[in-house]
């Protein structure tokens, strides 16, 4: 008996081959080509709202996405007996961009460029925005929530000791990043359908071709949202070194242009200190009981960058 979720696929008009599980999905060798199934937790309108985004871009000739397929019914959304959701989508056999290899990143990003030059004609804002301030806002409230629980709570581990030796350090440098920001007037110039969640598993490669996928995550930001994204993991693997941050900024700028407001942006993105916050909040939201021991190795990983990032920053931004 196949799997409840392959059973999805009966409801689409394709001729399964076989199929296989991958990371939290399942995908499909069929006649008419290469397909993935995967759960959707969002809402139907956002679902037509890029299905219509991404046969644009399709429109404008950029092949290099994936594109929603409608069930034999016309839907986009199929839901299962028990009220799971789920989508399928284009796939191809290609493998994902290596965070340790600089030519993938800069291909990466060459992709990064060419997709947003397209989406910068899309037009009006139809999915809800975003924007740093509010993202940046949002999260200072998840840090000063966390410092409080913190502070009042008693019995603590070695990793609690640790961040709270920590704590208001970067929660001071995160206040004031968006104080900062508050007094710089943010334009909408560069704003677009961003990814989302442009990251290294989300872009396929092969013989220089390139293939996007997961854009249940995009939004209405400017531009740096994306370059930020993916810069900041592969900064962090080459200690934030200046002259490879450089390279990544200009293979996006081989295919799209940063504007002065792109990069003060893109300047406020990286003097946050979001690795902190993510940390911080991983830990809030998992169980106090059992905390790796990896959190601690990465929170001091911040630490030790401090001073390179801050070079990084001073240097390339």
């Amino acid at each position: 008996m196949r799997p409840k979720a392959e059973n999805v696929f009966d409801s689409y008009d394709l001729e399964v081959l076989r199929t296989w599980k991958v990371r939290s999905a399942i995908l499909c060798e069929a006649k008419q080509g290469i397909f993935i199934l995967k759960e959707f937790n969002g809402h139907g309108e956002k679902l037509l709202l890029l299905n219509t985004f991404l046969t644009y871009l399709k429109e404008q000739g950029f092949s290099g996405a994936e594109m929603l397929i409608p069930n034999k019914e016309g839907n986009l959304l199929q839901v299962d007996p028990d009220g799971t959701k789920y989508i399928v989508k284009t796939y191809v056999n290609r493998g994902e961009c290596s965070p340790d290899s600089m030519e993938d990143c800069k291909l990466a990003m060459r992709a990064l460029g060419c997709y947003h030059k397209i989406a910068e004609g899309f037009g009006s804002p139809v999915f809800p925005g975003g924007g740093v301030l509010t993202e940046l806002e949002k999260h200072n409230k998840e840090l000063k929530k966390v410092r409080r629980y913190l502070k009042e709570k008693g019995k603590k581990n070695s990793f609690e000791h640790f961040l709270n030796s920590t704590y208001d350090r970067y929660f001071d440098m995160a206040q004031q990043v968006v104080e900062e920001l508050k007094n710089y007037p943010l334009h909408t110039e560069g704003n677009l359908i961003c990814h989302g969640d442009f990251q290294y598993h989300n872009v396929l490669l092969q013989d220089n071709q390139y293939f996007l996928i997961n854009f249940e995550k995009c939004i209405w930001d400017n531009k740096s949202r994306d370059i930020y994204h993916f810069m900041r993991k592969f900064l962090e693997k080459n200690n934030w070194s200046p002259q490879l941050g450089e390279m990544l900024l200009q293979a996006y700028g081989s295919e799209n242009k940063i504007s002065e407001e792109d990069t003060r942006q893109l300047y406020f993105r990286f003097c946050y200190p979001e690795k902190f916050w993510k940390i911080v909040n991983y830990y809030y939201n998992s169980r106090k009981a059992f905390i790796p021991e990896k959190n601690r190795e990465k929170l001091e990983l911040v630490l030790s960058q401090e001073n390179k990032k801050k070079e990084f920053i001073e240097k390339v931004m």
